[in-house]
């Protein structure tokens, strides 16, 4: 129910929203997921849909909720123990959306900080903890409300090196991929790098991966890691094929404007040397 805006891999430090205090969202460590690991979720969750994006669990993103069911929501849980159900609409044009209208895997989140902008929305920035599935739908006013059981994830891996080998080849791949994307700074990379968890390594990536919805649904649905490592290696695997193509394209088309460019001066040269010999022949 909540407009949202996803960080980007440019966007990691959530400049210009968070004041000195946002050293409270760090990249999640081995030791921030064992403890998150340990945590019950509550049976009853409130349910916010969002249109357009898909949270993993360990991701930090700003989310501006512009109608009264999801400001009441937020609003209400900040209050409280600053939990919430986050699922995705199957479709981002339905206003009002049910239970019907939303994916069923979701996350379990924890409200970090409520922001009021000034153009009257609220901004609410949000980490992932761990994935759920909704049971039942048993409220609908004034927001959705679920019971829901944990989504719990398989990291079971029959050979342990080969594991390895792909989680290594996500990170490099990744590293990749920022590197042929001018628009990505190098605090990407540097984060990449220091990504210590495999499971948020994934998750991380997978949530900035450029996706459409339905493909970060469907990675986010992957219970096994080994399973859902594989998905992410494809799909990044897919996306530097196509910014490849796209910077060879462009480099081709720079460099055959830079030759008519060099053609174009060089004639206006001639052209004038022709004049200053009084020779304006074809010749």
């Amino acid at each position: 129910m909540g407009k949202t805006k996803i960080l980007g891999l440019d966007s990691l430090s959530l400049h210009g929203m968070l004041d000195e205090d946002s050293e409270l969202i760090p990249l999640m460590t081995p030791e921030d997921e064992e403890i998150i690991n340990k945590e019950e979720i509550p049976r009853v969750l409130p349910i916010l849909p969002l249109r357009n994006t898909v949270l993993f669990p360990g991701v930090v993103i700003p989310i501006t909720a512009g109608r009264d069911k999801s400001i009441q929501l937020i609003k209400d849980a900040n209050a409280g123990d600053k939990i919430i159900g986050v699922v995705t609409q199957k479709n981002e044009e339905v206003e009002n959306p049910s239970g019907k209208d939303v994916y069923s895997i979701g996350v379990v989140a924890q409200i970090l900080r409520v922001l009021k902008m000034p153009d009257g929305n609220t901004t609410v920035i949000i980490q992932g903890k761990k994935r759920f599935e909704i049971d039942e739908i048993v409220q609908e006013e004034p927001y959705l409300k679920a019971t829901v059981k944990e989504a719990l994830e398989d990291r079971s891996v029959e050979d342990t090196k080969e594991f390895q080998v792909v989680i290594d080849s996500v990170k490099e791949l990744a590293l990749q991929v920022i590197k042929e994307n001018p628009m990505l700074p190098s605090e990407a990379s540097f984060a990449i790098k220091n990504i210590q968890s495999n499971s948020f390594l994934v998750n991380f990536i997978s949530s900035n991966m450029d996706l459409g919805v339905k493909e970060k649904q469907e990675l986010l649905a992957k219970s096994n890691l080994k399973e859902r490592a594989l998905l992410t290696l494809k799909r990044l695997n897919k996306e530097l094929q196509r910014l490849e193509l796209k910077n060879d394209i462009q480099s081709k088309t720079r460099s055959d404007m830079d030759q008519q460019q060099r053609e174009y001066y060089l004639n206006q040269q001639l052209k004038t040397i022709q004049e200053e010999l009084g020779d304006t022949s074809n010749d």
